[in-house]
């Protein structure tokens, strides 16, 4: 699966920490293809939008919204950090879905340090804002007082396997949708099989775009869950 390999850009050799490889080629393209809508697209605003406008007022609406709803009132000052994180990661998934380029979120190290840079903020965050109450998170006061502190330590594994789960199902799906296609391509050169493989590359295509937007979704929707939980965590 040389789709998923990580190469250096310059040379050969072996890829160090500081070694620019096609994984960083391939976020700075997320990130100047986020420029471009967002900063460039944007600039000459109007009352009447142009149509890279509406894209653009209509991400920031979707996820602004997001946040208000799932978070509360409270949380919409962190909004900018949250739409980074869906905007970084929805560029880089449809970018990815362009023949020979290479997709960073099908790498869990890519997704590790998303999902983790948001648990450790988080939990930093819960502290901050509400001292030792925030492990009242982990408390429930409804139960019965003989479940308590079952119920506590099955909260405290499922915190902490927060940041697991927030990376891995996206480096997943990722890399299981350009897997299938891989596979599916395999068959193109038989010919009894080339239409067939023709056929299920091009319905694994359209999926994908739809797992494209559904992951970046996914991630956004569950940050501002554990936002709330930060922010609230009596609720």
């Amino acid at each position: 699966m040389d789709q998923f390999i990580v190469k250096p850009l310059f040379g050969g050799g072996s890829v160090e920490w500081y070694t620019v490889t096609n994984v960083t080629l391939w976020m700075a393209l997320a990130a100047l293809a986020a420029f471009a809508l967002f900063v460039l697209g944007t600039r000459g605003r109007s009352v009447i939008p142009s149509r890279v406008q509406s894209v653009a007022e209509l991400a920031y609406g979707f996820i602004y919204k997001m946040v208000e709803d799932i978070a509360g009132p409270d949380g919409v000052k962190y909004f900018p950090k949250i739409f980074t994180l869906f905007v970084f990661i929805i560029f880089s998934n449809y970018l990815s879905l362009i023949p020979k380029s290479f997709s960073p979120t099908s790498h869990i190290a890519v997704t590790a340090v998303l999902g983790f840079g948001v648990f450790i903020a988080l939990t930093i965050l819960g502290f901050v804002k509400n001292g030792t109450h925030f492990l009242g998170l982990f408390w429930m006061s409804d139960a019965p007082l003989v479940l308590r502190p079952v119920i506590a330590i099955i909260e405290v594994i499922s915190y902490f396997v927060r940041p697991v789960s927030h990376s891995i199902r996206l480096a997943g799906n990722i890399m299981a949708g350009h897997t299938v296609i891989k596979v599916f391509a395999a068959f193109a050169g038989v010919a009894a099989l080339s239409p067939v493989s023709v056929f299920a590359i091009t319905a694994i295509y359209g999926l994908e775009v739809l797992v494209a937007f559904i992951q970046a979704y996914v991630f956004t929707i569950l940050t501002c869950v554990y936002l709330r939980d930060a922010l609230h965590p009596g609720h």
